[in-house]
């Protein structure tokens, strides 16, 4: 079993790098992902071995929702808001025993948006950003060791996210006031680099030898930020969205991943993840402006094993996409009519992951002569 389980958790622990960026749209503020999916070989790693790896995600959000209802009039009146997100995370992994790793994941992104409404709705024009994210850095601790681990274990986590990225990026809008005139202004909450506050990551992952060289994995995370807003306009009319929120972000991943024993290193997985914002944090106030709502989508990936480095590619395709109601939206729908706020989200995401474990070395021996 440990010949055949061994490999397989390998290439299956890249299959759960953290590719749960969030949130194939403008739902979030920008990419993130949680700890503990950034381990990657980390789940058999020994005492004193690293693991590092680069995961790069790709997503394009332009079909517009309001709940659950699209609107394609925003396309076919070429209104839609056009959102393109690369996201690089470097993440570095060391085991300190068999049980207890630590992690830290720096992130970096290039965001732009192609929007006429925000540009005087005479001419389509695009604002950037680009820079440094929100860094993360954690711990966690596998459930089981030695003999109780051999069908699979599950691991909890703890980290702290630090307001590392510029919450209060600028770029350039054009036809601005009654003069048509060009400002600078903060770019829109769902390009800006990082959300301004200091915030709390729990997550888990786990990987189970169901069959074979059949594996069933799963992992999530739920990000605290109880900073309730970052001080950063929106340059939104309404009073109580004058300002950016600091919302909690989660992600929740499942699914069956299967090795083959007669191509060796090869890997393929089939699975379901859910991610969003809440409309409410949990601690702290939800004030403030965003744009809370989630999408769940079916995840197919492949990776390969050489050697010590392995590559993962990930396509999560959109399934179910629902912009709810934000606290601002229900405040502003009291005084009349219903106000519910819409939301651009992608069709599909694309993560690539390269990962590199660093086996410790043995010791040397000398004959004394």
């Amino acid at each position: 079993m440990k010949k055949i389980l061994l490999p397989a958790l390998v290439v299956a622990g890249l299959s759960l790098l953290p590719i749960i960026s969030h949130a194939q749209g403008c739902v979030a503020i920008r990419q993130f992902s949680g700890l503990g999916n950034a381990v990657g070989q980390g789940n058999i790693l020994e005492k004193g071995e690293w693991n590092i790896s680069a995961n790069y995600r790709y997503f394009k959000s332009f079909r517009h929702f309001r709940g659950t209802h699209e609107e394609p009039n925003r396309i076919e009146d070429g209104t839609e808001v056009i959102n393109r997100q690369h996201g690089l995370d470097i993440n570095i992994s060391y085991a300190f025993s068999e049980r207890v790793y630590g992690i830290v994941s720096l992130p970096f992104q290039y965001n732009d948006r192609s929007s006429l409404y925000e540009n005087g709705w005479t001419e389509r024009h695009t604002t950037y950003s680009m820079g440094f994210g929100d860094m993360r850095l954690g711990a966690g601790y596998w459930l089981l060791s030695g003999e109780k681990a051999k069908k699979g274990n599950t691991a909890i986590g703890l980290g702290v996210k630090f307001p590392t990225g510029d919450y209060a990026a600028t770029s350039t809008f054009y036809n601005q006031g009654d003069e048509g005139m060009a400002e600078v202004k903060t770019v829109d909450q769902s390009i800006q680099l990082g959300d301004g506050g200091t915030g709390i990551i729990l997550d888990f992952q786990g990987l189970w030898n169901i069959g074979s060289t059949n594996f069933w994995y799963y992992d999530g995370f739920y990000l605290l930020n109880p900073r309730e807003t970052n001080g950063t306009p929106t340059n939104r009319r309404r009073p109580n969205e004058a300002i950016m929120s600091v919302p909690d972000q989660f992600a929740l991943r499942t699914g069956v991943f299967r090795s083959f024993e007669k191509i060796h290193g090869l890997g393929v997985s089939m699975g379901v993840r859910l991610e969003g914002i809440p409309v409410r944090d949990l601690v702290g106030g939800s004030q403030g402006f965003r744009r809370p709502g989630y999408i769940i989508s079916v995840e197919p990936g492949i990776s390969y094993m050489k050697g010590n480095v392995t590559g993962t590619l990930n396509v999560p395709i959109a399934l179910w996409r629902n912009r709810t109601q934000s606290v601002t939206d229900i405040e502003n729908s009291q005084a009349g009519d219903t106000v519910h706020g819409d939301a651009a989200f992608a069709d599909y995401l694309i993560s690539f992951s390269l990962a590199w474990r660093i086996p410790k070395k043995a010791p040397q021996l000398f004959n004394s002569l």
